[in-house]
């Protein structure tokens, strides 16, 4: 609706319309801006947040009008007839651009772009039928996307004509409900490439706005309609609102825009918009565009924190934030909200420790504010699951790693260590609480029983605190565990309620069991009679120590055949049996472990994706990327051993690079940020060239000798990275 006393405002509208009808200037000077002030919906200034699964709850009615506007709801009226086609279009283009006419064309950017009604007229394939449904729109895609093609080449007076129609069209078309012509106006406006173009900001934002205010009923059917528009055309639509959104926050020239404070509602009103585009992308298996194609790095230089407090503070209410739209934030954004959220928490433990200990009259002890663990190299796992167990007061404090009998003192290096060796004992297959799926490459949980999960627990508790700590680890969990991880991704309250429960098709069981997976297909897709050829049951079978026991994937499934009619109904049961029922105690204990360090209500910020990334960093190693973040000390980059070393480590094989890695660092993963995020330095060391190089993990720095020769080099440096377990002092 209008706002009250929004009267005024329309000669200043007159005057911009006046203002981009002239010719004698470009557009970007002809159209100022802050001229156009069209009418904001009333009590809309700041609209309401949107995540995939929140919606605006309250709906724009006719009681949100000014009396004096009320009026009863009409009928939705007739399209005028417009009988262009593709080629009649593309034959006027051609003609103008041959003889300098464009009073044709000009014509048909005129009429189609004047009202939500001429652009349904133009573009709806059949002007006749509703299209209704949110299967199809009726949006003739192929003339958009000519039209709009031929757009950004035609005269400005041309282009000024679309946005003076525009602009029409979002006065006209404001009251009552929407009907679906005018969603589907909506969606093909969107797609307006003129709106990468700053100078049109104004008259974007007020589209995004109307589009925004819509009900979450007419927000249903956009992102159903958006799911069918082409790729390429989807990019361009997210990109372009990614832009706005950059622009806005930090714009190039600030004398473009409004003031910000008359128009705090233009980021929430694109993020909402965009936010319907990722539900649209959610829909699609696989999605039309990567996740990461949300992100807005520009994002990564706000005030994340003061972001995440506000979310804390106020939640999903009509205040703000992007941490409501946690598909616009990147991982690496999203890592540093953790991390900063991480060290709050440590502080606040370690202050709460030495309050205690003061006001019981004791002596405060350094050791009180880190989670310290000693364990021996001998009984790593053992050792390690006793110190979680009888320190779970502390996991929320950082960590500390002592190996009973070494000299080394944890500044990071010996607590990669402790991560990594015990990881590997865990993942053995010896171990038994994994199995290593070899199709796959990856590792799932052992479906034996036992009575004590408590291990299951550890590796938990192991992958919180590396997250806690800022650890990548080598685990090779396919992405369903991080899916489980986040179900729900905070603990529930009532100690019954069921954890680690996620919904699981076959895709999931492909990535795991590829080769089982494939079989269920096939028995999806048999063309002949199930029940006699395959004379199976709802019972499935499993060797635990070499004992084969039986379970029924539903009551009385021994008596139950397999059918044509009802294998869909046992895939879905056999898959659910093998990634949820038959492993549930394991996973539980396992996911209770994780939370135990890690909650926090940053998880909800992350899709399992993320959380995988977190955990285990990336496993792709850009040497070149790290030779151009390398810092030196003691040495220049066009030293003639920095030469030989890069000559050398450029020709490694991966195995081999990634132990040059894990020597220096503690871990052969690569962080979030990539390679420049380890901050890795090569020092001058003043030994003997007849020394092997020297690390220290915890700064991720190597010490390299001034070795003569590159044979030199490469042999004492393979003999370093392959002999690097334990730790000493100089």
């Amino acid at each position: 609706g209008l706002e009250e006393g929004a009267k005024n405002q329309f000669s200043t509208f007159s005057n911009f319309i006046t203002t981009i009808n002239q010719k004698k200037e470009d557009i970007g000077n002809r159209s100022s801006p802050t001229q156009l002030v069209i009418p904001n919906i009333k009590n809309g200034r700041d609209l309401p947040a949107l995540c995939l699964d929140v919606r605006q709850k309250k709906r724009m009615s006719m009681d949100t009008l000014p009396q004096e506007l009320k009026a009863p709801i009409p009928p939705e009226p007739s399209l005028p007839i417009r009988t262009k086609t593709v080629k009649d279009f593309q034959d006027d283009m051609e003609k103008s651009k041959a003889s300098g006419d464009w009073k044709a064309v000009h014509n048909f950017y005129s009429t189609t772009f004047d009202s939500f009604l001429e652009i349904n007229a133009a573009f709806k394939k059949d002007t006749n039928s509703p299209f209704n449904t949110i299967e199809d729109s009726g949006i003739d895609a192929k003339f958009v996307n000519v039209v709009y093609d031929a757009l950004l080449n035609t005269p400005q007076d041309v282009q000024k004509s679309v946005l003076k129609g525009i602009i029409n069209g979002l006065l006209q078309e404001w009251t009552g409900p929407r009907t679906k012509d005018d969603l589907r106006a909506y969606c093909i406006l969107l797609q307006n490439p003129q709106f990468s173009n700053t100078s049109t900001y104004v008259i974007y934002a007020h589209l995004l706005r109307q589009i925004a205010a819509l009900t979450e009923a007419d927000h249903h059917f956009l992102v159903h309609w958006s799911k069918k528009i082409s790729q390429k055309r989807f990019k361009q639509v997210v990109d372009r609102l990614l832009q706005f959104i950059s622009l806005r926050l930090f714009p190039a020239k600030p004398e473009e825009f409004p003031p910000m404070v008359k128009c705090t509602w233009w980021i929430p009103s694109a993020t909402k918009v965009l936010a319907l585009f990722n539900a649209a992308n959610s829909l699609i298996s696989p999605p039309i565009i990567s996740y990461t194609d949300f992100y807005n790095s520009t994002l990564d230089h706000i005030d994340l924190m003061e972001e995440y407090h506000n979310w804390q503070c106020y939640g999903n209410s009509h205040r703000f934030s992007f941490c409501q739209y946690p598909f616009i934030i990147s991982i690496a954004a999203k890592k540093v909200i953790i991390q900063r959220d991480s060290e709050q928490q440590m502080i606040s433990i370690a202050r709460q420790s030495l309050v205690d200990k003061v006001s019981r009259r004791q002596k405060p002890d350094m050791n009180m504010l880190f989670l310290n663990v000693k364990v021996r190299r001998t009984h790593l796992v053992s050792d390690s699951l006793d110190e979680l167990a009888r320190k779970k007061a502390d996991l929320k404090k950082k960590l500390k790693v002592t190996f009973v009998g070494e000299a080394g003192l944890d500044m990071g290096g010996l607590t990669k260590e402790w991560f990594l060796l015990l990881i590997r004992q865990i993942f053995h297959p010896d171990y038994g609480m994994f199995t290593y799926h070899k199709d796959s490459q990856c590792h799932w949980f052992s479906s034996f029983k036992c009575d004590n999960y408590s291990e299951f627990r550890l590796v938990g508790a192991l992958m919180g605190l590396a997250v806690y700590n800022s650890i990548t680890l080598d685990i090779r969990f396919p992405p369903c565990c991080y899916k489980k991880l986040l179900s729900p991704p905070i603990v529930p309250c009532d100690h019954n309620a069921l954890v680690g429960i996620c919904g699981v098709t076959l895709d999931d069981l492909f990535q795991i069991m590829p080769e089982l997976a494939h079989g269920l297909s096939e028995l999806l897709s048999y063309e002949g009679n199930v029940e006699e050829d395959f004379y199976s049951t709802f019972q499935v079978f499993q060797e635990e120590f070499g004992v084969i026991k039986s379970y029924n994937l539903k009551p009385n499934g021994d008596k139950i055949p397999v059918t044509n009619r009802n294998r869909k109904e046992y895939v879905q049961l056999y898959v659910d049996f093998l990634l949820n029922r038959s492993i549930y105690k394991q996973f539980a204990a396992f996911y209770y472990g994780f939370h135990s360090v890690c909650a926090s209500y940053a998880l909800l910020l992350l899709r399992p994706e993320e959380v995988e990334i977190l955990v285990c960093g990336s496993p792709e190693l850009d040497m070149s990327a790290l030779q151009r973040s390398t810092q030196y000390e003691g040495y220049q980059k066009t030293d003639l051993t920095i030469r030989y070393f890069w000559d050398v480590v450029l020709g490694f094989s991966l195995d081999l690079q990634k132990k040059l890695l894990h020597f220096a660092t503690g871990s052969d993963r690569v962080p979030v940020g990539g390679m420049a995020d380890l901050n890795f330095k090569i020092s001058r060391s003043e030994t003997s060239t007849n020394w092997l190089p020297v690390a220290h993990t915890c700064f991720n720095q190597l010490c390299l000798p001034p070795y003569k020769n590159k044979k030199e080099l490469r042999q004492k440096l393979i003999i370093g990275i392959s002999n690097a377990e334990g730790f000493g002092l100089e």
